[in-house]
């Protein structure tokens, strides 16, 4: 009984001197994370700009272009092509599995347009 009350003492001792260290070096820590930071890359709007996403939001109305660009497929696109790339973006975009309803009802919309306007 008394072994196990020293062993608890001297357990709790340990956690207090490893705890006055940890925070004894916070100081350190924190100058190292900021010289880290300073190295990292810049965030840049110009470049965000020039990439492969659309820079925009939706257009008031559907239309060729924009359908086209949400499904990642030509304007004139097959039926074929545009059934293919809707089940391929739906099915990263599912809000079942953590998508936007707003985006997949975008999506559907840009089928719907497409295979309505397709040759």
């Amino acid at each position: 009984m008394t072994a196990g009350v020293i062993l608890a003492g001297l357990g709790l001792a340990a956690v207090g001197f490893a705890g006055r260290y940890a925070l004894r070096q916070l100081p350190n820590v924190t100058k190292t994370v900021n010289e880290a930071m300073k190295n990292l890359p810049k965030f840049d709007m110009e470049n965000m700009a020039n990439s492969k996403y659309y820079k925009g939001g939706f257009d008031p109305k559907m239309n060729r272009r924009e359908a086209a660009l949400i499904l990642g497929i030509s304007p004139s696109a097959s039926k074929q092509k545009v059934k293919d790339a809707f089940k391929k973006v739906m099915a990263v975009n599912h809000p079942d599995r953590g998508g936007s309803p707003y985006i997949a009802s975008k999506i559907n919309e840009a089928k719907d347009f497409l295979e309505k306007h397709s040759h």
